[in-house]
């Protein structure tokens, strides 16, 4: 198992289903994306911005992956 997957197992064993597949990011945080991937087209990004579009990608990520991994709330190993 690689460090990814452990740290996927264990936040998808302390946190509900539901509570996965109930979250979304904000509506200021799904701007803030959308704008540094626009600047990213248009004009490119400074270092900072970069970075923290690459970190939010990569968290999403692992979202999804948690969303697809988490048992429906009643369902045990």
């Amino acid at each position: 198992m690689n460090a990814r997957d452990e740290v996927l197992e264990f936040l998808v064993g302390h946190i509900p289903s539901q509570a996965w597949s109930d979250f979304q990011p904000s509506e200021a945080a799904r701007q803030r994306i959308w704008a540094l991937i626009a600047k990213e087209k248009e004009i490119g990004l400074l270092p900072e911005e970069k970075v923290e579009l690459e970190d939010y990608l990569k968290l999403e990520h692992l979202l999804v992956l948690a969303k697809a991994t988490a048992r429906p709330a009643g369902q045990h190993g």
